[in-house]
């Protein structure tokens, strides 16, 4: 089995999904616990070949015994290794959590639902795992249809929401396909190896330089980057709360991850720092994400919106270690990864089960709400100092790498602005502690206002993750240091 990890983490939940339908033609209850199966043995498989990387290094699997560039190769190494484990995870408990979300909003659609949600996973996992740049097209388009397909599904508005995504993301996707046409055109091959050994005699090509701007314009419209953010907030925000809880917080970071691999696997790092002024242009563009999705988060009152929002600005975190192409910044990248996954999963966790609650997410109704649901608003209060930034928390330790590798870079103004954003975002945070936590006096009688929500603390399928997840914030955030010494170091390019 060890030997066939590679390939079963993406293909029993394919697998799965073809047969869910099945399962809940003869009993829809059965199809909750049929999911958590098939993700809970595609994550044994992704743990057994997470320690097998650690272990002996980089993992090449053959499709069909087809030798590559001829073949279909899955390559794991460290940092697919690491992507796959938190997709891994976070799907896992996505679909725990989705339990009574679904059964409330989506009660006729349970059967439709989960075996999209599977062929969403698999479309992720796949994308992390191929070494073949045509295959992790078909994985992306798995990926983009089977989101349409579940954001759709939402209340009102969610079905043009949906329909704005298939726009957008088909041209993104338009975007990468003519880009793997030019590279096939110029090399001969889609190996994601052979190309990085076959392109450098070619940097000079015209061909190749519009292959590059193909590819990272129809990512960065993946990776919703500002300005290619416009499909991200009505869809998220419409979306049926499970199904924003597995998106919001892996459709950006896969795509980060997709950014990453061609910039610094298929094509060599100085092609973009050198020959090009991409990564220059980039850190630009990824600052002025993070202020626009910080400034537009603050104009809004409702606290899943206020979320989207946030999740652009965290887009332009990871798009701007990227850009500053250094150790430190690169580090910051990885790492933020991980912790922004896991920061937004839990918010959107704790956003949904306020609504399966309460029925509004608001902000301005939240008053007294840390009485009704006191379990909940902790664990947001404990995710919200991780988006600001605040020691011991994990997401001070990668906005920390993140400041280091701008200072190395020179780029003050982008290490200004990231010191801004966790401002920005200790003022969004309190706005809703405030509500939630702060009873408010009126005037001179310090008469307590009556509170305006009247609900109760979540299910247990849906607590368990939230207060999970709040305490995986601080132990993340303890243990960045034996990550980032265990597997992000083995991730930075030599020439860092």
């Amino acid at each position: 089995m060890i030997e066939q990890a590679p390939v079963l983490i993406v293909v029993i939940p394919l697998i799965s999904a073809f047969l869910t339908p099945l399962i809940g033609w003869g009993k829809k209850e059965l199809c909750y616990p049929w999911v958590i199966l098939s993700l809970a043995l595609s994550g044994l498989c992704t743990i057994i070949t997470f320690l097998t990387v650690i272990e002996t290094g980089t993992i090449h699997y053959h499709m069909g015994g087809w030798l590559p560039p001829w073949g279909i190769e899955y390559v794991v190494d460290h940092l697919s290794a690491f992507v796959l484990a938190i997709i891994s995870f976070i799907s896992l408990t996505a679909a725990v959590y989705s339990k009574e979300s679904v059964k409330q909003e989506l009660s006729e659609k349970t059967v439709y639902f989960y075996t999209v949600f599977l062929l969403q996973v698999t479309g992720f996992l796949g994308i992390v795992v191929t070494g073949d740049m045509f295959n992790l097209y078909v994985f992306l388009e798995i990926a983009s249809l089977s989101g349409y397909a579940l954001i759709a599904v939402g209340g009102k508005g969610a079905p043009l929401a949906g329909f704005r995504y298939l726009i957008m993301g088909t041209v993104g996707a338009s975007f990468y396909l003519l880009g793997v046409g030019y590279l096939y055109m110029a090399t001969g091959s889609l190996n994601m190896a052979d190309l990085a050994g076959r392109l450098p005699g070619l940097y000079d090509s015209k061909v190749i330089l519009v292959a590059f701007t193909f590819f990272t314009v129809g990512v960065a419209i993946k990776m919703a980057l500002f300005p290619f953010h416009g499909w991200l907030p009505d869809a998220y925000e419409k979306a049926p709360s499970s199904v924003s809880t597995l998106l919001a917080p892996l459709m950006t970071k896969v795509a980060t991850y997709v950014m990453i691999r061609i910039i610094f696997t298929v094509f060599s790092p100085y092609f973009s720092i050198e020959t090009l002024p991409f990564m220059a242009i980039l850190s630009w563009i990824a600052a002025a994400a993070i202020l626009y999705g910080a400034f537009m988060a603050l104009a809004q009152t409702d606290l899943k919106r206020m979320l989207v929002y946030i999740l652009v600005s965290e887009v332009g975190y990871l798009a701007l270690g990227i850009g500053l192409a250094n150790r430190n910044g690169f580090t910051g990248t990885v790492l933020h990864i991980m912790n922004d996954a896991c920061m937004m999963v839990a918010l959107f966790m704790i956003a949904g089960a306020i609504s399966y609650r309460c029925g509004n997410i608001a902000i301005s109704q939240f008053r007294n709400l840390h009485r009704k649901m006191p379990f909940t608003m902790g664990a947001f209060v404990v995710v919200g100092f991780s988006v600001v930034g605040i020691p011991p928390s994990c997401g001070f330790f990668s906005k920390w790498y993140l400041i280091l590798g701008a200072v190395d870079a020179g780029q003050w103004v982008q290490a200004g602005v990231l010191v801004l954003s966790s401002l920005l975002n200790a003022i969004l945070f309190f706005r809703v502690i405030e509500y939630a936590y702060i009873e408010p006096r009126d005037g001179q009688n310090s008469v307590k206002k009556p509170s305006t929500v009247a609900c109760e603390e979540a299910p247990l399928s849906m607590l368990v993750p939230i207060i999970g997840f709040a305490t995986l914030e601080i132990l993340l955030g303890l243990l960045s240091g034996l990550i980032i010494a265990t597997v992000i170091n083995f991730t930075v390019p030599v020439c860092f």
